[in-house]
């Protein structure tokens, strides 16, 4: 049986879109997939739980600003240059696929050298460091949007393919009632799904509670605030529920939801499209962030998917009045719901269409 190898992580967008393009590639080619992610956070877990070998390697990260933790993270990055390496000659796969984010660096590196095929994707608008990194070893180039080209070019540009972005199987069977149920509410009871992210975000969390009082006038807010940040238990309203970290059950609950309160993370954003869920998207921003969030939410609201809530597109800082405003007027405002719910994101099925690539390449 042929293996092939998988790389990246560092947060759930790196690794859950790659998941889903493994489980479509089992179905169609009888193959070992095992994956090589950081030997520290998330990864394993999320790996494992799929049932694939997971092998951890040093990384470090690639910060574009000056720090001095740039000069110890080469040395970690060069470790893991070599544990890769090593991890590759012995299991000898076929072909190496990266999803991205900074532990992706060393795998693909050590592939080339190994003269391994390397096939990535980029979920975001426009590439992150990492994968403009990779973009050097690969053979085959998957990006989101058309428009996305446009930040390839050269010899790069002639590797791409639009593919849209990965979405796991579990949200083709979403069932509404199965969230319902997790929930304990009843068929007719209206679902506000707030989701910061798996670590949560401090704006979305102070942002909904304040407006909580007027929300929960329309919705029953259901509300992910990230593990490690105050639970918020203490805000007295039977139609607020809190948690800290949704798993399994999200498809369903996302699937349940009228309406949509979130970053703008490509994977979050394009699952939610994928069960029509109109979005009032509060991406990332600032000097932290390149701004891929920020990107990836006006490419959703052009599409008239989203709403996006930024000082930019507002001009005036964020507020709970402002939110709340907002979410009153899509709760009263059945129709443009729907509009928005129907707009139309290109690239469905890109789970499917990649590991169709890899095949194909696998078989030639």
């Amino acid at each position: 049986m042929v293996s092939i190898a998988f790389t990246g992580g560092g947060t759930g967008g790196h690794i859950y879109p790659g998941l889903a393009v493994a489980s479509y590639l089992k179905k169609i080619v009888p193959c070992r997939i095992f994956w090589i992610g950081s030997g520290r956070g998330m990864d394993r877990t999320l790996v494992e739980r799929e049932g694939l070998d997971f092998f951890g390697i040093p990384s470090g990260k690639l910060r574009r600003n000056f720090s001095l933790r740039n000069f110890t993270d080469v040395f970690r990055i060069g470790a893991g240059f070599f544990a890769a390496r090593s991890i590759l000659k012995r299991e000898k796969p076929l072909l190496l696929f990266s999803k991205g984010g900074f532990v992706s660096v060393p795998p693909c590196a050590a592939a080339a050298f190994l003269k391994i095929p390397v096939f990535e994707h980029e979920s975001d608008y426009s590439p992150g460091l990492a994968t403009r990194i990779n973009s050097r070893f690969a053979e085959r180039i998957f990006i989101p949007y058309r428009e996305s080209a446009a930040f390839y070019p050269g010899r790069a540009g002639d590797k791409t393919c639009v593919s849209g972005n990965p979405v796991r199987s579990e949200f083709a069977g979403a069932d509404p009632a199965k969230g319902r149920a997790f929930l304990g509410l009843g068929p007719d009871e209206r679902i506000l799904l707030v989701l910061g992210g798996s670590l949560g975000s401090r704006e979305i969390n102070e942002l909904v509670r304040a407006c909580l009082p007027e929300l929960t006038r329309y919705y029953t807010v259901v509300h992910q605030y990230g593990e490690g940040n105050a639970s918020g238990d203490a805000v007295p309203s039977e139609r607020y529920k809190p948690c800290a970290y949704l798993r399994e059950e999200l498809p369903h609950i996302i699937a349940a939801a009228e309406l949509v309160v979130c970053r703008g993370g490509a994977g979050t954003i394009w699952e939610c499209a994928s069960l029509h869920k109109p979005m009032v998207l509060i991406p990332l921003r600032g000097s932290g962030t390149r701004g891929d969030q920020v990107e990836n939410a006006r490419l959703f609201r052009e599409a008239g998917a989203a709403i996006c809530f930024t000082e930019e597109d507002s001009n005036a800082e964020l507020s709970p009045a402002k939110l709340s405003q907002l979410i009153v007027s899509l709760a009263e405002d059945p129709q443009r719901r729907r509009i928005m719910g129907e707009a139309k994101i290109a690239g469905a099925g890109a789970a499917g269409f990649i590991a169709e690539e890899i095949a194909g390449r696998i078989n030639r």
